[in-house]
């Protein structure tokens, strides 16, 4: 329960205030625990960063790979890729990940999060094979480019509204996956 705590805290922290906030003594005044104990359940932040890696990316993932199963057809699921990524953006496991994505992290930490991310792109591979990209790997790594950069604009505060920035880069992810 108190690791449970201590993630749920760092969620807040690096959604609220970066990867600047989380400190141990913050997740310690969150918790309400000493800051020996937070020592107690992670070495250093990359090993909070790291669990959160591993508890929170798997769970946006699979909500990312359900409305892609939903989905009638290539397009569709293309579609149900871009949109459900961009839905998540308000969504606190989403804005932790962001934060900790854009800050100073250690070597191991990086990895899980490319690795992450690899797991994320290689569930739209099959579809854009589908359509007939010869190179469907590489056309997924592009595809996730164009949500990146929408995730990005929408987490900036950007002028558009997020609605705005969700239809152009549906928009542009289909026409072009469509070629």
């Amino acid at each position: 329960m108190q690791r449970a705590a201590l993630l749920e805290a760092a969620r807040t922290l690096l959604s609220e205030g970066g990867t600047e906030a989380l400190t141990f003594p913050a997740l310690a005044e969150r918790t309400g625990l000493a800051r020996s104990s937070v020592y107690e359940y992670f070495r250093s932040r990359a090993a909070v960063v790291e669990e959160l890696c591993a508890v929170d990316f798997p769970v946006w993932a699979a909500e990312v790979e359900t409305a892609m199963e939903r989905a009638e057809g290539a397009e569709a699921k293309i579609e149900a890729y871009v949109r459900r990524q961009l839905a998540l953006v308000g969504d606190r496991r989403h804005r932790a990940v962001v934060a900790i994505s854009a800050g100073e992290l250690d070597a191991g930490a990086r990895e899980k999060i490319r690795a992450a991310h690899g797991g994320l792109i290689a569930m739209v591979v099959e579809a854009l094979a589908t359509l007939g990209h010869e190179q469907p790997r590489l056309s997924a790594v592009l595809l996730q480019g164009v949500v990146d950069a929408a995730v990005r604009r929408i987490e900036l505060g950007a002028a558009e509204d997020p609605e705005r920035i969700t239809e152009a880069a549906v928009a542009m992810a289909l026409r072009g996956v469509r070629g």
